[in-house]
C-alpha cells in the first residue's frame, strides 16, 4: 500500500528432529531481505513444532496522502502486473519432481524477490489502484480491485508474464488445491471463454511472494514500466491488459 519497512520480527516454528543448520539457513536467509528491504531485525519469536514455519512481522510507515489502495482504477487504465504468475504450479511440479531446470530458476528469483524497485519506481507516476497478487491469485486480487472500482479489466492471455513452463504444467493439471478453491470463489465474475483452460487454472493459481498490480493512466503505463526496467527489476514486469467501464465480469480474459 505504499509503505516502507522499518522493523521486522521473526516468527518460526521448528521441530527439534531437523538439523538445526537447516533453521540457521533460513533465518539467514529472512536477515538478507530484510536488510535489502531497508529495515531492521529486532529479534523475533520461536516455538517447537512438528512442521517447519517461518514468516516476519513486519512494521512500516507511509504517508496519509500517500496510501495506495486496491480500488479507484479508471475507465482508460492500463494494467501493470511486476512479476510472472504460475508459482503455485511449478512448486506443485516440484513435488512431484517433474519441474525443469529453468522452471526452478526462474520461480527462485521470482519468490525470493522483493516488490521494492517496483514500489519505488511507481513514485513519480500516478497510480490510481494497485494490489498484490498473492494467495487469491490473479484472478482474485484483480477481481478484487475491479470490483472495489466498478470496472471490468480486460486481460490479454498472451501478453501475461508466465513462469517458464507453467502453460505446459498447467495442461498436464498439475494445479494446487488452492487453485480450485479459488476458482470456485471467483468463476461466475470472470469470462475465459475465449481462450484455453489452463489460463484460467494460471489466473487462479496461488502465489508466494507475488508481484503487484497497477492501474495507471494510459500515457504513463509504459514510461513506468520503462522505470522499472531502468532501475533493474530482475523479473519481467509487463502491461497486461486495460481497465473498462463495467459490462457483466469483472475480468474478461482474451
Amino acid at each position: 500500500m505504499g509503505g516502507e519497512p522499518i522493523l521486522a520480527l521473526n516468527i518460526v516454528a521448528f521441530p527439534n528432529c531437523l538439523d538445526p543448520g537447516i533453521l540457521g539457513e533460513i533465518l539467514r536467509g529472512g536477515a538478507e531481505k530484510v536488510k535489502e528491504a531497508g529495515a531492521v531485525l529486532a529479534g523475533g519469536h520461536s516455538i517447537q513444532d512438528d512442521e517447519p514455519k517461518y514468516g516476519l512481522s513486519v512494521t512500516g510507515l507511509v504517508h496519509p496522502d500517500k496510501v495506495y489502495k486496491n480500488y479507484g482504477a479508471k475507465p482508460g487504465d492500463l494494467l501493470i502486473l511486476t512479476k510472472p504468475i504460475g508459482n503455485g504450479i511449478i512448486n506443485t511440479a516440484l513435488k512431484g519432481e517433474m519441474a525443469s531446470e529453468d522452471s526452478i530458476a526462474e520461480v527462485n528469483v521470482v519468490m525470493s524477490s522483493l516488490n521494492k524497485i517496483a514500489k519505488r519506481a511507481s513514485e513519480g507516476f500516478t497510480v490510481h489502484a494497485c494490489t498484490d497478487i498473492t494467495g487469491f491469485g490473479l484472478a482474485g486480487h484483480a477481481c478484487e480491485m475491479a470490483e472495489a472500482s466498478n470496472v471490468t479489466f480486460r486481460l490479454k492471455s498472451k501478453d501475461i508474464p508466465y513462469i517458464v513452463d507453467s502453460l505446459d504444467y498447467a495442461r498436464m493439471g498439475l494445479i494446487p488445491a488452492g487453485a480450485y478453491s479459488n476458482r470456485g470463489y471467483r468463476e461466475a465474475q470472470i469470462d475465459c471463454s475465449a481462450v484455453e483452460e489452463c489460463y484460467m487454472d494460471l489466473l487462479c493459481d496461488p502465489q508466494t511472494s507475488g508481484g503487484m498490480l497497477f492501474a495507471v493512466p494510459r500515457e504513463e503505463a509504459q514510461p513506468m514500466l520503462d522505470k522499472m526496467r531502468e532501475m533493474g527489476i530482475e523479473t519481467r514486469a509487463a502491461i497486461i491488459g486495460e481497465v473498462l467501464p463495467f459490462d457483466k465480469y469483472y475480468i474478461i480474459m482474451e
